[in-house]
């Protein structure tokens, strides 16, 4: 006779439950923070998503802490997984509204925030913070007893939770297991899946053959996490291992580990690996992202931190924890200065176009591809933060004005 099995935690917003087979018929014993207002609610969530799984015969066992209906939905098929290894069923929830399609290769992606996979309570608001990026991980947030119980939980989340605007992307697990991780969540509607501690263009080319295989190829982005020497080394080969690449992020942590340093609050020690990622990025013409600031209560040197991100060249940085997200939009804003200045490159861009000249300049300076760049993503990021770049060019203008009408009365005086 098999034994009974458990899956879930006991955590608020969270249940655990225990499967025991055999008997006649579906029983449920339920134990819940909540019984008395949703105690018949929760008995039919897990008697209908027993019943969908093909299970008619068990004893279910319930200790509810305040549990949504999809986690519990994926707590039963976990266990019922668990106890069926064979099982192929799923009890997809219902989705909270038509799921969104795919987003650009080169979307802002300033801030992304991490969220454990196995944690449904830090889901359901995480949206509003505004990231752009959510960060559903299967790696190192989740015990490798939980793993299988988290994809089945991060499924239902991409189908259950509103996660607004934000880029919804999966960390999935490393080699053999982080593939396996695709088929459960691919088909609701990631956007990117971060591939860690990539070490060689093998690596992402296997993550992208298995999206394509699984008939996601086009709609789905691959941001490769490089985390060890062996990874820095190869950061070109492995930006540039297959067209679903969108960027190339460096992880901090487990590269000091790796090259036996200390991860120190300047970072000296990962200095010229952060600068290889820039590099190893820009030439495969991908984003260059940093990684998390790990002091959550130390906003001024996250600040810092992502200050000296932007001056090396990175497009966005990682979070941990959802206050970051601010600071770290703050550090990526464009002052009027700079959105004025991309503007005059626009518009000497249109003037050359319109006089069929292959020479960019402003009055007598060229203006250099780089810098044409660097004008059109600031222009992009004051968009994203709402900044009415007309209005400032227009005060720029009368400001100029004003500045030359003054030194033309003020030189008639002395005249």
């Amino acid at each position: 006779m098999a034994e009974s099995v458990s899956a879930g935690r006991s955590a608020r917003e969270d249940l655990v439950v225990t499967l025991e087979p055999g008997g006649h018929g579906l029983k449920v014993e339920l134990e819940s923070s909540v019984s008395r207002l949703y105690g018949q609610r929760i008995m039919e969530v897990v008697r209908d998503t027993l019943g969908r799984l093909g299970i008619r015969d068990c004893t279910a066992s319930v200790k509810d802490q305040g549990a949504l209906d999809w986690v519990i939905q994926a707590r039963v098929e976990a266990a019922a997984r668990r106890l069926d290894p064979k099982l192929t069923a799923e009890a997809l929830p219902e989705p909270y509204r038509p799921l969104p399609g795919p987003v650009p290769r080169d979307r802002t992606r300033r801030s992304r925030l991490y969220l454990p996979g196995n944690q449904p309570d830090l889901m359901h608001g995480a949206a509003l913070f505004q990231p752009d990026g959510l960060i559903l991980d299967l790696e190192d947030a989740v015990a490798p007893a939980e793993k299988d119980a988290a994809r089945i939980l991060v499924r239902n989340a991409l189908r259950a939770v509103d996660f607004g605007d934000c880029e919804r992307m999966v960390r999935i697990n490393q080699g053999q297991r982080g593939l396996d991780d695709l088929p459960f969540v691919l088909p609701h509607a990631v956007h990117t899946v971060l591939a860690p501690k990539a070490e060689k263009g093998a690596d992402v080319a296997a993550v992208a053959a298995r999206i394509r295989e699984l008939g996601c190829g086009g709609r789905v982005w691959i941001m490769p996490i490089v985390e060890s020497a062996l990874g820095v080394l190869h950061a070109y080969e492995i930006a540039s291992a297959a067209p679903e690449v969108c960027a190339l992020a460096f992880g901090a942590e487990d590269f000091t580990r790796d090259i036996g340093a200390a991860r120190s609050r300047e970072g000296r020690e990962s200095f010229v690996a952060r600068c290889s990622i820039v590099l190893a990025a820009r030439a495969a013409g991908v984003q260059p992202i940093d990684t998390v600031y790990g002091d959550v209560e130390d906003e001024a040197g996250l600040r810092a931190a992502t200050e000296e991100a932007i001056a090396l060249g990175f497009d966005g940085k990682g979070c941990i924890h959802p206050r970051q997200v601010a600071v770290v939009h703050a550090a990526y804003r464009p002052s009027d200065a700079e959105v004025v200045y991309a503007l005059k490159v626009k518009a000497a861009i249109r003037e050359a176009e319109a006089k069929g000249q292959g020479v960019i300049a402003i009055g007598a300076k060229m203006i250099d591809p780089p810098v044409v760049a660097r004008a059109l993503r600031v222009i992009k990021q004051a968009a994203t933060y709402g900044i009415d770049a007309e209005g400032l060019e227009a005060a720029a203008r009368t400001s100029a004005a004003a500045a030359a009408a003054d030194q033309g009365a003020g030189g008639g005086e002395e005249g």
